[in-house]
């Protein structure tokens, strides 16, 4: 018997499976469809990593087992290849984003079918495609004709070394993820999207999916929405007031002082009359350097500067109040002002002894908003989505900027409007975008006047194309529209989404948001609904074996391709399937890799106790030329015990994969592998639908294994089995035996015995046949 080489086993299978075009969705088809969707990738050199191998290998698993219950199942997969990711790699070899970006989806690519993932290759979409991000441009000049793209000048967070703008996501403490270096904030021109038009939808059609509850919880977190009163504070001596959002209008007779953000208007208005502007002024510098997360993360060291000189009036009572500057204030919530209630709040009791400021205990006053002095207000924290980047590597922005006409959008005939192929893709000094210094691309015609204008050079953000790439997927290659609606109404909605939580509060937000628009315009078929996904999961993150997170700098990244060349695909599958709930974090551990490919060696010597009999062989005549040579094989006893956990394992496999209790299901099949091996013979049945619910953790094995049992088709196309109630349920129960309407005895038996059955234990039995000797059984009543 040779040994089991997954080297040699893997690359044929993955072969076989590419040559017969066997993961193919149909598009239309009688078979129910099901569209099962995972994150596509950004493809940056650092390759594939095994984060992405549990996320994949999970949804592998869920789609292998559909098809195999006779669904059309769409499982696709694309590159997510604009944005930061892969320009950072770009810059980083010195080599332009174009090839770079090429070479990585290669090595991804790669990747991904060297671990046996049934993905619908025909299908894949790359954001980097003209003929793709030709569908991303109309769909922001849709958003710009409806009013929901629109560009204003708001603070971002600048990187002083890399010479660009950072999301808060990319700074830390302070510094830029990337370089490490000082972050300040800079007032710059940026495209908007009005996502904030959407904030109720958002959160009220959460109740139209089946979502993971910390998944609900985190998107409704994020759009932060909150009921309360907006109040006017006037300031003494001065024509205007400090507005205020709060939601405890009740406590406003105890406000002991106001707080304004470090970038609230009033400060330059009255800078003037502040006494100590130099220090104020000195703060607010201070607190640029900060990213909005970093300001609202430092809770415990609270700092601000008084406005020396400047009083506010509480509009309740007339007292005069003190306003200070704190950064953990921010101008994108609210108002940018807070009302500071030291004995109705921890955080504002915290800052009043800080500044030894009064607390006074208050009564309710819900009798400010009957006399008039308060607005009813509903506030989120969401804000509006910045939509451009001052980069290279991403969407142009489709909108020419012309003196006599303002903004306007390029026409959808000359769509799409490519990005120029240019040398120097590396940020600029000024803050530009590197396009705004190709004259000849940047000077054109408008549009509308045919006067001169000039394009917009910012790019869109690396979110840009992954917000409908689920929507591609349904028709790839269609050069009139984004998608068929035909197609979109029979694959859509998304049936189930797998993802990382990280990308809950953006991608998953902003796709949800895309997809609303344009189903409100009319572009997705309205039977659809207004929600792209039916269902929602999250995986755990694998750490490194200490526990901490992986990373390049720790050195303890593990690298798929190593894995696959020691172990094999296969051992990969079953060991991140098995590694420990598939929704909680786990450590890496290698010993245990080790165990899965042990597991996998034990399921091929196998081989050797395979026989071609049957635990039900067909009568003579009645079966194929291969039932007609089945033998019963001699442990018939050992045969009947092993067919009832094989039942058993099917039904727990079987729903384990669907509640994605992936490292139980694994378990199951475990424990029935122990049982085979003490097992002289193994009936071809038996061994057959075992390879049947193995087969979509450890494809390559079992198309190797169900080759060898005399079969020339794939086992995917195989139905998957159904367990036997019968076999499983093995619970014993007391039957209460009467003979003439008098109780006679009982028996333990095995609940839902047939009643024939039955009736022959009861005749054997000594205690209760004494009652039936020589006499008849006229009538049975068996309940």
């Amino acid at each position: 018997m040779s040994d089991y080489e997954p080297a040699k086993i893997e690359p044929k299978w993955q072969k076989f499976w590419e040559e017969k075009g066997l993961y193919q969705a149909e598009d239309f088809s009688d078979k129910p469809k099901l569209y099962f969707l995972v994150e596509f990738p950004y493809p940056s050199g650092a390759g594939l990593h095994v984060g992405h191998c549990r996320s994949y290998t999970a949804m592998d698993v869920l789609a292998r087992k559909k098809r195999m219950q006779g669904y059309n199942v769409l499982f696709p997969m694309g590159w997510d290849a604009f944005g930061l990711p892969s320009e950072n790699y770009a810059i980083k070899t010195g080599i332009h984003p174009s090839i770079t970006t090429k070479q990585s989806i290669e090595t991804f690519r790669k990747q991904e079918k060297s671990l046996g993932f049934s993905f619908d290759w025909p299908r894949e979409v790359n954001t980097t495609d003209p003929a793709y991000y030709k569908w991303t441009q109309w769909i922001f000049l849709k958003l710009f004709a409806n009013d929901l793209a629109y560009k204003a000048k708001i603070p971002i967070n600048w990187c002083l070394s890399c010479k660009i703008g950072l999301a808060n996501e990319e700074v830390v403490d302070g510094r830029c993820e990337r370089c490490g270096g000082e972050i300040e904030k800079r007032e710059k021109e940026q495209w908007l999207i009005r996502i904030t038009k959407y904030a109720e939808r958002l959160i009220s059609d959460l109740d139209l999916v089946d979502f993971q509850d910390r998944v609900k919880i985190q998107q409704k977190d994020w759009i932060g929405k909150s009921e309360g009163w907006e109040i006017k504070f006037p300031i003494s001596n001065f024509q205007f007031s400090i507005e205020v959002f709060t939601t405890r209008i009740d406590t406003i007779f105890g406000c002991a002082y106001l707080v304004v953000s470090p970038e609230h208007e009033i400060i330059e208005k009255i800078k003037d009359k502040i006494k100590n502007i130099n220090e104020v002024k000195d703060y607010v510098a201070r607190a640029k350097k900060k990213s909005d997360r970093d300001r609202q993360a430092d809770v415990k060291d609270k700092t601000g500067v008084k406005l020396e000189g400047i009083i506010a009036i509480n509009p309740a009572n007339g007292q005069e109040i003190p306003i200070f500057v704190a950064d953990y204030v921010l101008a994108s919530y609210g108002t940018g002002a807070i009302m500071a209630v030291p004995a109705h709040d921890q955080r504002d009791y915290d800052f009043a002894k800080k500044f030894n400021l009064p607390i006074v205990e208050v009564a309710n006053s819900w009798e400010m908003a009957e006399k008039g002095l308060a607005d009813k207000q509903v506030n989120y924290k969401l804000r509006d989505w910045i939509f451009s980047r001052q980069r290279y590597w991403g969407e142009p922005i489709p909108l020419v900027f012309c003196e006599k006409c303002g903004w306007v959008g390029v026409p959808e005939k000359d769509l799409p409007l490519e990005l120029p192929n240019i040398a120097n893709f590396k940020p600029t000094e000024t803050g530009e975008s590197p396009l705004a210094g190709i004259e000849e691309w940047v000077n054109t015609q408008c549009p509308k006047c045919q006067g001169k204008a000039k394009r917009e050079t910012d790019v869109m953000p690396n979110w840009a194309g992954s917000n409908w790439y689920f929507m591609r997927y349904c028709d790839p290659n269609n050069d009139k529209e984004f998608a068929s609606q035909e197609k979109l109404k029979y694959f859509m909605p998304v049936d189930w989404y797998n993802g990382g939580m990280e990308h809950t509060t953006l991608h998953l937000l902003y796709s949800r948001f895309i997809y609303k628009f344009l189903w409100d315009i009319g572009e997705v078929p309205k039977d659809l609904g207004p929600e792209p996904y039916k269902k929602r999961t999250s995986h755990g993150m694998i750490l490194g074996e200490g526990g901490e997170k992986m990373s390049k700098s720790k050195g303890n990244v593990i690298n798929p391709d190593e894995v696959v060349k020691q172990y094999g695909a296969d051992a990969l599958r079953v060991y991140e399937m098995f590694m420990g709930p598939f929704d909680q974090a786990i450590s890496w551990d290698t010993k245990s890799l080790g165990g899965s490919k042990k597991f996998l060696e034990r399921v091929w010597r196998l081989k050797l106790k395979m026989t071609t009999a049957s635990c039900h062989p067909e009568p003579a005549g009645e079966g194929s030329q291969k039932n007609e040579t089945l033998r019963l094989t001699p442990q018939g006893d050992g045969c009947a015990s092993m067919e009832k956990l094989l039942h058993k394992t099917i039904k727990k496999v079987s729903e384990d994969i669907e509640a994605m209790k992936f490292n139980t299901a694994i378990s199951a099949l475990m424990i029935l592998v122990n049982e085979m091996e003490k097992e002289k013979e193994i009936a071809g049945d038996i061994m057959e639908k075992f390879l049947l619910i193995l087969a979509p953790f450890a494809p390559h094995l079992a198309e190797e294994l169900w080759q060898g049992l005399g079969h020339s088709e794939s086992i995917f196309l195989e139905k998957w089995p159904k367990y036997d109630i019968n076999l499983i349920n093995d619970e014993k129960i007391n039957l209460i035996i009467q003979i003439n309407g008098k109780a006679r005895g009982g028996l333990e038996v095995v609940r839902d015995m047939a009643e024939q059955e039955a009736v022959g234990l009861v005749k054997k039995d000594q205690k209760i046949s004494k009652w039936l000797a020589n006499k008849e059984i006229k009538k049975t009543i068996f309940v």
